[in-house]
C-alpha cells in the first residue's frame, strides 16, 4: 500500500469516523443469485445485509434496498439489519427515513453499545453535536460494548467540528488511551497541539508515530507546520523534502 493511501487526512476536521459496526464486513463481493439458505434467522439477515452492502458500494441502491428490506424481514429485531438499512436512507438522502430506522433501532435496543454511536454519528452529520455527544457517551458506558475507542474518536472528531476544541482534545486523548494504535487521533491530537503551541508534546507524539508507521504525508504536513513555527528551517527544510518525495511516488 503506497503512502499516500496509509492515511487519509483531508477531511479530518469536517467528519467523523464511518460507521463502526457496518465496516467490520469489510469489502464484499455481489454475486448473482439468492443468498445460501439458512434456517437461522440471523444468518439469513446477514447474508442479505452483505448482499445489500455489496450493492450499495457498486451504486446499486435498487437492489441494495431489496436485499436490506428482506434482512429485516428475516430478523425485524436485529440490530445490523435496521443500522443497515438506515445507512442506506443516509446515503440516498433521506434523512427523515434515516433518524425514524436509528430510533426504531434503538427502540428494540437501547443499550446496544453500536446503535449508539451509529445513531450518535448520524446526529453528528446534521450538526446536533450535544444529542450526539450524549449518544456516543452513552455508547462508551455499556459493558460489553468493545469499541470504546472507535466512539471516544467519533466523540472527538464532532466535538473539533462543534468548535469544542478542549472536548475533543480530552476525547482525543482517551481514543488512544484504549487504542494507542489510532492513528486518526495521533495525528489529530498533534495537529491541535500544534495549534496550541504545546510543539514539545506534538513532536514527541509525532515521533513515536513514525517509529510506528513511518513517514506519511499527513503527520510530514503537521511537522512541516510546527517547524516553521518554532522558526526551525533546516528541519522544516528536511520534512518538506521527504513530504515531496512521499507525494512524487
Amino acid at each position: 500500500m503506497s503512502a499516500k493511501s496509509l492515511f487519509s487526512y483531508s477531511r479530518l476536521s469536517t467528519s467523523v469516523a464511518l460507521l463502526a459496526s457496518l465496516s467490520m464486513l469489510g469489502c464484499v463481493s455481489v454475486t448473482e443469485g439468492p443468498p445460501k439458505i439458512e434456517s437461522d434467522p440471523i444468518a439469513m439477515s446477514e447474508s442479505r445485509i452483505e448482499l445489500g452492502l455489496g450493492y450499495m458500494g457498486q451504486g446499486n441502491m435498487v437492489r441494495a434496498r431489496e436485499n436490506l428490506e428482506l434482512a429485516i424481514q428475516h430478523a425485524p429485531s436485529y440490530y445490523r439489519a435496521r443500522l443497515s438499512m438506515a445507512h442506506y436512507y443516509e446515503q440516498v438522502g433521506e434523512v427523515d427515513e434515516a433518524r425514524s430506522t436509528y430510533r426504531k433501532a434503538l427502540s428494540l435496543d437501547s443499550r446496544n453499545g453500536n446503535v449508539l454511536n451509529n445513531y450518535g454519528t448520524f446526529l453528528c452529520k446534521q450538526g446536533e453535536y450535544e444529542q450526539a455527544d450524549k449518544y456516543f457517551n452513552r455508547a462508551i458506558d455499556q459493558p460489553y460494548y468493545y469499541l470504546v475507542s472507535a466512539s471516544y474518536e467519533n466523540a472527538a472528531f464532532c466535538a473539533f467540528k462543534a468548535g469544542n476544541t478542549d472536548q475533543a482534545k480530552y476525547y482525543f486523548t482517551r481514543a488512544i488511551d484504549h487504542d494507542p494504535n489510532r492513528a486518526k487521533s495521533i495525528l489529530q491530537l498533534s495537529k491541535i497541539e500544534v495549534s496550541e503551541e504545546d510543539y514539545n508534546d506534538a513532536r514527541l507524539r509525532l515521533f513515536k508515530f513514525h517509529q510506528r508507521y513511518g513517514y506519511q504525508i499527513p503527520s510530514l504536513q503537521i511537522l512541516i507546520d510546527l517547524e516553521n513555527k518554532t522558526g526551525n528551517s533546516a528541519l522544516e527544510k528536511k520534512y518538506q523534502t521527504k513530504l515531496d518525495e512521499l507525494l512524487s511516488t
